[in-house]
């Protein structure tokens, strides 16, 4: 899977099931806890989603506004752990 690939799979779910507009304009580096898109549960069904979809565990300590709040973090995230 391609960095732009995931990206798209994760701009699909956050917009989709999490802020529930798929048309909305999510941005790279928009703030969606921050910004107020989500709340800081939704982080928690962001990680069960990477978990099924990719076989990529995020620890629940990982899993804050600091470190999960932008799309670009969370694809870099998810990168890091994705089997190449």
């Amino acid at each position: 899977m391609t960095e732009s690939e995931l990206r798209a799979a994760l701009r699909d779910y956050i917009t989709r099931e999490l802020i529930r507009d798929a048309a909305y304009p999510l941005r790279d580096d928009e703030g969606i806890v921050s910004g107020g898109l989500i709340d800081s549960f939704a982080l928690a069904e962001l990680g069960v989603f990477v978990e099924k979809t990719f076989n990529i565990y995020i620890p629940d300590p990982d899993l804050t506004v600091a470190t999960m709040d932008r799309l670009d973090q969370i694809t870099a995230r998810v990168l890091r752990d994705l089997p190449k």
